[in-house]
């Protein structure tokens, strides 16, 4: 099927309401109890920042460099799923999704929103616009679920679990298992992603009969729809796909790595690398949650705790977390904000 056949879906429309109010005032105190109450109780701010402080200048340098590595590889995951594209036009629209999503409260609609846009003003319909950001979603989906398994199983393998954590490494390790081979079954088959929509769409129906209340949603539909908009593209590209999105999570565990071994004295400190992998894959269960914006704060509470855990002193952790957070944030908020003036520009000199 050809990329013009394939299903129109509509962008979504996101509305500053009663929602958008909700989820800011929502945010601002989950912010205030993170890093107001919770935070101050793994270590001290002043203490952090004078460990910030004593770090090697080639020891920042190197989380620096990290931090260029980083910004340049998260566009990879659009070029990997839209053939064609631009790494320019990939870059404009992943830094400002990235800024809109991360900054503004329950900003994810808004990010979509404006990745369809500005997929649109480059030339692709809203087709191809619906299977790039679809793939990219559900690819980081599930390599975010499958990196605690993958930290837990290497736990496992060298010793640095109990037994209680073995077992749900193995829980954890068959659920992810099974979504992907879902997946993968609805992606191979028409029938069966038939048999899935109908199945959701009697589980819909049951949970709204329970509320009592009338829903017009047909899953049925809408699975075969995303299918049918992505099948053609992951089954050419799912191999650089997924490099890609794994890729961009690795970059930014490189980041928080560098800042504990700089922070615990090198890479014999208490906090091994399988340690510190964990702490990054558990906080990044953390972005599913909708408010905050992007993880902020939770993600940064449980990175904390468990480093602190690993056996990494109170203050130090909460340093490697600060480092982490600014490195991976500031600078993507900051470029975000530039590349949409430059966008809204290059938009404005085609309309003249």
């Amino acid at each position: 099927m050809s990329q013009d056949e394939t299903p129109e879906l509509s962008a979504p429309k996101p509305k500053f309401g009663k929602q958008q109010i909700i989820a800011t005032v929502l945010t601002l105190l989950i912010l205030v109890l993170v890093f107001v109450v919770i935070l101050p109780q793994f270590g001290d701010y002043s203490a952090a920042w004078t460990a910030i402080q004593n770090m090697e200048l080639w020891q920042i340098g190197l989380i620096v460099l990290a931090t260029v590595g980083l910004i340049l590889v998260y566009v990879l995951p659009y070029t990997a799923a839209l053939p064609g594209l631009k790494y320019k036009a990939a870059f404009y629209t992943r830094q400002t999704s990235f800024m809109i999503s991360n900054v503004v409260p329950g900003g994810g609609a808004w990010g979509l929103a404006v990745q369809y846009g500005m997929l649109t003003s480059y030339g692709y319909g809203v087709a191809p616009a619906t299977s790039t950001i679809g793939i990219t979603s559900v690819w980081n989906t599930f390599v975010t679920l499958s990196l605690p398994v993958v930290a837990l199983v290497g736990l496992a393998a060298t010793g640095q679990s109990n037994g209680q954590a073995a077992l749900v490494t193995f829980i954890a390790a068959a659920v992810v298992v099974a979504m992907i081979v879902v997946f993968a079954l609805v992606l191979r088959s028409e029938s069966f992603s038939r048999k899935i929509g109908v199945w959701a769409n009697g589980i819909i129906h049951w949970a709204a009969g329970v509320i009592k209340k009338d829903v017009t949603v047909d899953a049925e539909q809408g699975i075969l729809d995303f299918r049918e908009s992505i099948v053609d593209v992951v089954s050419d590209r799912w191999i650089l796909i997924t490099l890609a999105n794994v890729g961009q999570q690795l970059a930014q565990f490189s980041i928080l790595y560098l800042a504990v071994v700089a922070l615990q004295g090198g890479f014999n400190g208490p906090v091994s690398l399988l340690e510190a992998f964990a702490a990054f894959a558990f906080g990044r269960l953390a972005t599913f949650i909708p408010i905050p914006p992007g993880g902020l704060g939770t993600t940064d509470a449980i990175i904390t705790a468990a480093l602190t855990t690993a056996g990494l002193p109170n203050n130090d952790a909460l340093a490697a977390t600060m480092v982490w957070r600014a490195a991976t944030y500031f600078p993507q908020v900051i470029i975000g904000a530039i590349t949409m003036l430059l966008w809204k520009r290059q938009l404005d000199k085609k309309a003249v």
